[in-house]
């Protein structure tokens, strides 16, 4: 068995790739904070019941369109990458919804989430290496 195989790895590689893809999302926002009729945008909170349902039965394929493709699991279900449209409190005469304070208070937030996660991880894997040496 693989280190990698292990359910606490995988749901925090899955953790970490939310919070990526968030960022990415919120950074997106930031950008177009001048845009008109832009409207904020924000990813559905990731739920581990439902990825752990999906992996007891054996998970979701992705399908291999060419012969050089590789073949992989997806990490999401539903497609919960994809940014979701959010009613701010506050809308500019352009129709813009985006408030600059509440972004980077996402951001900041994510950031230091996905830092805690990567430190999990990081000693998940000193914890097990320090396990394989002693024995």
């Amino acid at each position: 068995m693989a280190i990698g195989d292990l359910k606490l790895f995988e749901m925090l590689r899955s953790k970490m790739h939310w919070h990526q893809t968030r960022q990415r999302v919120l950074a997106e926002n930031i950008a177009n904070a001048d845009s008109p009729e832009y409207l904020a945008k924000d990813l559905a909170p990731i739920n581990f019941n439902t990825i752990l349902k999906l992996q007891k039965a054996g998970g979701l394929q992705t399908r291999q369109t060419n012969k050089l493709h590789l073949q992989g699991k997806a990490i999401f279900p539903d497609g919960d990458l994809v940014g979701k449209k959010m009613d701010g409190f506050e809308m500019t005469p352009s129709g813009n919804n985006v408030n600059l304070e509440e972004q980077m208070m996402k951001v900041t937030a994510n950031q230091m989430d996905y830092q805690a996660v990567a430190s999990l991880y990081s000693k998940g894997l000193g914890m097990i290496r320090t396990a394989v040496r002693k024995g």
